[in-house]
């Protein structure tokens, strides 16, 4: 007769040791293009580094973290930021492929058409006089 095989949950937080595993991490819970996931996935590394530790780097509460980064949460963008921040990696924008998308395609005449003073106008407003 053979003995059963016991098998522990896996937690992918028992492998991210480094910020560069961290950085791949993310990358490709953003690759899925599901928000909820990549939140997840941010809780998870924030779990790898120590919960408490990402708290005091971020000065927010230890729960309000897990609430924030659990399935379901709802965080502030600069949650995440701080977040990413208090686990030494960052966020890079970087286009979808070599060549301009159908948007980016679509949105180059609007620019083209709008009337040439409106930008100076609209940079002169936000400048606190």
């Amino acid at each position: 007769m053979t003995t059963p095989t016991k098998l522990r949950r896996f937690d992918a937080a028992n492998y991210l040791d480094t910020p560069a595993d961290i950085a791949h991490y993310l990358q490709a819970a953003l690759e899925e293009n599901d928000p909820a996931f990549f939140l997840v996935a941010l809780g998870t590394a924030a779990r790898a580094c120590g919960m408490s530790s990402v708290a005091a780097k971020t000065k927010l509460g230890r729960e309000s973290l897990y609430k924030a980064l659990a399935p379901g949460g709802n965080p502030h963008f600069t949650t995440v930021l701080s977040v990413l921040r208090s686990l030494d990696v960052r966020l890079c924008v970087t286009p979808r492929t070599s060549r301009r998308s159908p948007r980016a395609q679509h949105c180059a005449p609007v620019r083209q058409q709008r009337r040439p003073g409106a930008r100076a106008r609209a940079s002169a407003a936000a400048v606190p006089v």
